[in-house]
């Protein structure tokens, strides 16, 4: 499924059940020593994929630690980004001297609770998942939005090492391609490697929605 929304050029890979047999390499499972047991499952289910993603792409598997804010540390020159929700876990990996930056996010689809959706949406974006949500309602466009802006995040928070508060982003969806953009409103903040603009694709395929974005290296580095 998540495939469908990189680049050929991106590896990728997915599963819609638990990996009860994968274990973390001890680099990796380093910061789950205190966490429960269902969450140490969701990091292990994130791992297998990202290993096997590398594989895909014809990069040793070795260890993706957590880093700062819990972001995968990924192998040098390799950018790449995981997601999980229940029933679904993705990873997309790809080399740097092609791709600049990845990323995912996937969400079931569900409504998005009204307190958050008042959180991370800004006043144009709450106006138009309304319109929205009137005008095709079997789409769940409040919880695409909150999975546009987790993709945009994780795209972002690797390359400037900089926090991106929800409001900060001001995503439009189009329902008719099957894609998104994001604006960030400080002309200094892109930070280096990333556009002014940055567009992803979505896709909805039973209870899940899925969002991705990957932002290609400049043409001198490629």
């Amino acid at each position: 499924m998540i495939q469908e929304l990189v680049p050929g050029r991106v590896a990728g890979w997915d599963s819609f059940e638990d990996q009860p047999r994968f274990t973390p390499h001890p680099a990796e499972a380093a910061s789950l020593r205190s966490t429960a047991p269902a969450r140490r499952q969701e990091f292990a289910n994130g791992r297998y994929c990202a290993h096997r993603a590398l594989r895909r792409l014809g990069t040793p598997a070795v260890a993706i630690p957590a880093g700062d804010r819990g972001a995968p540390q990924w192998p040098d020159q390799v950018v790449g980004s995981i997601t999980h929700c229940p029933g679904y876990t993705a990873a997309v990996v790809a080399r740097r001297t092609r791709i600049s930056a990845l990323g995912i996010d996937a969400e079931p689809h569900l409504p998005l609770p009204e307190d958050v959706l008042e959180f991370v949406a800004r006043p144009e974006e709450h106006a138009r998942v309304r319109r929205l949500l009137a005008e095709r309602p079997g789409m769940r466009w409040d919880r695409l939005l909150f999975s546009a802006k987790e993709s945009v995040y994780k795209t972002w928070f690797p390359v400037t090492g900089r926090f991106l508060g929800f409001h900060e982003a001001g995503i439009r969806i189009d329902p008719e391609a099957g894609t998104f953009s994001a604006r960030i409103p400080d002309p200094g903040g892109t930070g280096p490697g990333l556009p002014e603009e940055l567009t992803g694709r979505w896709r909805v395929s039973g209870d899940l929605v899925v969002t991705a974005i990957a932002v290609p290296a400049p043409e001198g580095e490629r």
